[in-house]
């Protein structure tokens, strides 16, 4: 299969599912922001997407695509690394530039935000929508488990009162905004915009576009430290 067979068709599926996360990133630095305006309006939309049927598919859906990607991802690592071969190993004369820097290191970035969405996994799905997929299955939990499932204000603030978990989230989004700036753009490139008019376009976008999705998740970081250092309770 052409998907599959060749290295365009590989870096297609892996710009394809890239921009489909793209998305879905843009959504949650959305959803998240309602956090910072309004504990009630955010828990609810927690609410609906606890364990319903369709925020299961997605869910479901969105783990496909981010496993496609990560395979494809070493898939192409591997390809690259054996066609270059001792080559890898020669000193040669590098752009200085962020970006270049990032499509040098793009797999060691991808494996930080892997260990980030770890990290995210725990704190956050681990205690909320697991917990509910559980006591459907017939699982049971303590009541204190259960009447958090759907606060996901209570969530943030615990996980972001510490401080560890700050510088956590902090360098995972840093590494994030390398990879995704590069990853934007490239799969436009990819896609067929790569005339040098409007690949230069699409560079600039993608560090607009990327630094405003990544300022959105490390906002509510931040703020919820902050108020977590003034005492304040939830935000309302």
């Amino acid at each position: 299969m052409w998907l599959s067979n060749s290295s365009v068709g590989r870096k297609v599926v892996m710009s394809v599912t890239g921009l489909a996360l793209i998305l879905f990133l843009t959504f949650h630095m959305a959803m998240n922001l309602v956090a910072l305006i309004s504990a009630e309006g955010y828990n609810m939309i927690c609410e609906f997407l606890g364990a319903n049927w369709y925020a299961l598919v997605a869910t479901a859906g969105l783990a496909a695509l981010f496993v496609i990607h990560i395979i494809y991802a070493f898939w192409l690592e591997i390809q690259n690394r054996r066609a270059r071969g001792n080559e890898r190993y020669a000193v040669t004369e590098r752009r200085k530039d962020k970006v270049e820097w990032a499509s040098q290191r793009m797999l060691v970035l991808g494996i930080i935000v892997i260990l980030g969405l770890a990290l995210h996994l725990v704190h956050f799905w681990a205690k909320m929508q697991l917990p509910e997929i559980m006591h459907m299955s017939g699982a049971h939990l303590d009541a204190e488990t259960m009447a958090n499932v759907t606060n996901g204000v209570y969530h943030i603030q615990v996980t972001f009162s510490c401080i560890i978990n700050v510088v956590l989230y902090l360098v995972w989004l840093a590494a994030l905004w390398f990879h995704l700036n590069h990853g934007f753009w490239s799969a436009m490139q990819t896609l067929g915009w790569n005339n040098q008019v409007w690949l230069n376009r699409w560079i600039c976008i993608s560090k607009i576009y990327t630094t405003i999705v990544v300022l959105g998740f490390a906002a509510v970081v931040i703020a919820f430290y902050v108020k977590s250092l003034m005492g304040c309770g939830a935000c309302c």
